[in-house]
């Protein structure tokens, strides 16, 4: 099969929307710190420059000899860095109230968490493909023994993540990508809906013993109450109803700079809302950013370009005999795609913010990089059709 000239097209081009929306949508974040006016366009730039030479590179390895060390290694060494960073000295990791996320690394800032997603859809795809066997139908309790492992290892990966680095949105996208690649790789629904029921229980128990996670579910409910209820019998609006909540500052001017967009914008550079209004406009925001100052239509070709962009990666697994080529680029399209959709839902309060950052279009150098190694994956992947 050869390369898919479209998607590494298409990636790239949502690379260099971010690039000009780190411009554009920084303006009062420059000031404020006292930074030049280009710092996050030039950091920005050389994010998006090597991801975009990443999936170039990996596109041109030869995956029968190269991808399977690569995926493992970096499966391993992500792992044990993000299990390591409780560790590190405070000289080496940057700390956000209490949560340790990023290394320090030569001034900039590396989040393992990013690349052991990658690594972990491809241990997976690689381990599913030799060991599941969809030929003959399996009873339950099989299916539960045969997957015990790979939840032991989510299980640990989940308290790294959302105790040690308290970020339950990306323990959310991976317990999703994992239960979707369980159906993919030939498992039964009764097994998925059992895993979903589980996943659910640990949000629960997650949210529960977080004051600032019940605090932000509050808030979320304050903003969308009105609407939601209004769906609901009487009585049980009543049950529901939260009096003198306190709405979410965040979630009310995200809404309003989507509002204020319209149909086609005020125009690149024109946005109001990035003037210290809504903070992390660039990050977990940009959406919003980038709706108030393209607006609707601007919105609509960015979701048509996210679009195409998982329509070619469940067409190179559609079309690929490789079982493991298959069920990675399903994973790769999980991880894209709940992402998009979880941070998109955050800033309309559809759901609550989990602080996940939109793929390949958010301000940050790890989710950039890594994004761009795991389409270069999939390209290198996509070209055989042997068994690794």
């Amino acid at each position: 099969m050869p390369i898919d000239k479209k998607l590494f097209q298409i990636a790239t081009a949502i690379i260099i929307i971010s690039m000009l929306a780190s411009y554009s949508l920084t303006t009062y974040t420059t000031l404020y710190f006292g930074y030049s006016q280009y710092h996050f366009f030039v950091r920005q730039t050389l994010f998006g420059l090597i991801a975009i030479f990443a999936m170039w590179y990996l596109a041109r390895q030869n995956p029968d000899t190269f991808i399977k060390p690569f995926g493992l290694w970096l499966f391993i060494l992500s792992f044990l860095l993000m299990l390591g960073m409780k560790f590190f000295p405070a000289s080496l990791v940057t700390s956000v109230g209490g949560a340790k996320r990023w290394i320090k690394i030569f001034g900039f800032s590396v989040a393992p968490v990013e690349f052991f997603k990658v690594g972990f859809v491809f241990f997976l795809a690689w381990s599913f493909s030799r060991k599941f066997n969809n030929d003959t139908p399996k009873k339950l309790s099989y299916e539960i023994k045969l997957i015990a492992p790979y939840l032991f290892l989510f299980l640990i990966a989940v308290l790294s993540i959302a105790l040690f680095q308290n970020d339950i949105g990306q323990v959310t996208v991976l317990g999703l990508t994992l239960a979707f690649m369980l159906v993919f790789a030939g498992r039964s629904l009764k097994l998925f809906f059992i895993l979903l029921g589980f996943a659910l229980t640990l949000f629960i128990i997650f949210v529960s013993i977080s004051e600032h996670r019940i605090a932000r579910i509050k808030m979320w409910w304050a903003s969308a109450q009105n609407l939601l209820l209004s769906y609901m019998p009487a009585w049980m609006a009543q049950e529901l109803k939260l009096d003198n909540a306190k709405e979410s500052y965040q979630i009310a001017n995200s809404l309003n700079a989507i509002h204020h967009g319209g149909m086609i914008g005020q125009g690149i550079g024109n946005g109001q809302f990035k003037l210290g209004f809504l903070s992390e406009i660039h990050t977990d925001f940009i959406l919003s950013g980038i709706g108030e100052e393209v607006g609707f239509i601007g919105i609509v070709i960015l979701m048509i370009l996210y679009l195409i962009l998982l329509q070619r990666l469940f067409r190179i697994a559609n079309r690929t005999t490789n079982k493991t080529t298959y069920l990675f680029s399903v994973g790769v399209a999980m991880l894209i795609g709940f992402s998009l959709l979880i941070n998109a839902f955050g800033v309309t309060s559809l759901i609550p913010i989990k602080g996940i950052a939109v793929p390949m279009l958010s301000y940050g150098g790890s989710s950039m990089i890594a994004n761009g190694i795991a389409l270069g994956m999939v390209l290198m992947m996509s070209k055989s059709r042997k068994e690794y």
